[in-house]
């Protein structure tokens, strides 16, 4: 079985909110047979940053649900989206 590299964007319900606190929820929210390979910054507007989270998993049915299961529960997340899934070679 391979892997893939997605990236998941999370989008802070407000420009306010602490984006360090939100990071390390992030890492700590990693499943087993995830790695997190980056966290980026993407300026969208008025102040508001959105964070592109890339995580390297199985290519398994499922792959990334665990991981969208457990950012969706973070706090100050608005909403998450699967924005990019690639096969590694």
């Amino acid at each position: 079985m391979g892997e893939v590299v997605a990236t998941i964007k999370l989008m802070p319900e407000s420009p306010e909110i602490d984006l360090a606190k939100v990071k390390a929820g992030i890492e700590n929210s990693i499943p087993e047979n995830t790695e997190l390979h980056s966290i980026e910054e993407e300026p969208i507007a008025f102040g508001l940053v959105a964070l592109n989270v890339t995580v390297v998993v199985d290519d398994a049915e499922g792959g990334t649900e665990k991981i969208e299961e457990n950012l969706s529960k973070l706090e100050d997340v608005a909403s998450i989206e699967v924005v990019d899934v690639r096969r590694l070679m």
